[in-house]
């Protein structure tokens, strides 16, 4: 049987239709409106959500006052208009921070969700100690990051550290992971995956809980194998959680200051400056209120962005 034939029967699977069915939908009836209990709910929800708003519409007009001005954390300085947007665009320090940014939240993003992604499939199977194993795995995420870049500074940070002197003893020579800007950088990443896999193995355990385990049964009785049954059946069936998850981790990523600031403080050589940490720097180092909030508002404008693209992909799915 054909890649194909196996594909379109895998599909008619995940619909819930037997092979030899004729994958008719049933009709959907027309929607109602609100109704009683969905109105109290929403009344009861409303003063939450006005506070919210209200904490968070605060600092975001404040901040966007700021940044059409040329103040310092003391002063509100002169109406400047659009010039600290400009002055942002046309720096190679602030490009220089986004190329980073960029790298730094692809990687913390698809790099915590294959390996939990990966974890998550694991702890599915029967595994000896399988629920310690899933306690430990969440160490990572549950331990504060200032602990952690603490001991990840100890491992790598100096020649007298623990990895340094394995690499010397393999051959390797002297290698300073925080000192050569390449390995400051990938030092860094592979941080962040460290800290984020146990939020994703979280999302995709859920995820893959609430999957009819009869689906997998009809695909294989159907011929499909393996990687099948992952590219074909696991892969949408989750597609709804992994945008979601996709969407918190660019937002963690990209408003992630204590990870970077605390292992290397942007260094070195601002390699691993990212945005937020230049926001930070320009304002409260450099006492520039003006492009250090032009800078947090590009970047806010940047997180809506994608949060709507991948919001608008939640919508597009269809997993009936």
């Amino acid at each position: 049987m054909t890649d194909l034939a196996i594909g379109e029967r895998v599909r008619r699977a995940r619909r819930g239709v037997a092979p030899g069915g004729s994958g008719r939908q049933r009709p959907q009836t027309g929607r109602r409106g609100p109704s009683a209990r969905t109105l109290t709910m929403l009344l009861l929800v409303l003063p939450s959500v006005l506070l919210i708003a209200l904490l968070n519409l605060y600092p975001v007009l404040y901040g966007s006052l700021q940044s059409v001005r040329d103040g310092t954390l003391i002063s509100e300085g002169d109406f400047v208009g659009l010039e600290n947007f400009a002055d942002v665009l046309t720096s190679p320090g602030f490009w220089a921070a986004a190329r980073f940014t960029l790298i730094f939240t692809l990687v913390g993003v698809f790099g915590s969700w294959a390996v939990g992604l990966a974890l998550a499939m694991l702890l599915r199977t029967r595994i000896p100690g399988g629920r310690a194993f899933k306690v430990l795995l969440l160490l990572p995420w549950v331990v504060p990051v200032v602990v952690t870049s603490t001991s990840w500074n100890w491992l790598v940070a100096t020649p007298q550290s623990p990895l340094p002197i394995l690499g010397e003893l393999l051959g390797l020579g002297r290698v300073l992971f925080l000192a050569d800007p390449l390995l400051a950088s990938i030092t860094v990443c592979v941080f962040k995956v460290w800290i984020s896999f146990p939020f994703m193995m979280m999302m995709m355990s859920a995820s893959l809980a609430a999957v009819d385990e009869n689906v997998y049964e009809a695909g294989r009785v159907d011929g499909a194998n393996r990687r099948q049954l992952f590219t074909q059946l696991t892969l949408p069936l989750i597609s709804r959680s992994t945008y979601i998850s996709w969407i918190l981790m660019t937002i963690f990523c990209v408003n992630d200051f204590p990870t970077i600031f605390l292992l290397t403080g942007g260094g070195p050589v601002n390699t691993t400056t990212s945005l937020v940490v230049l926001s930070y720097r320009t304002t409260f180092a450099q006492y520039q209120t003006g492009p250090g909030t032009a800078i947090a508002l590009l970047m806010t404008a940047t997180l809506v962005i994608v949060s709507v693209v991948l919001y608008r992909q939640i919508r597009k799915v269809d997993i009936a």
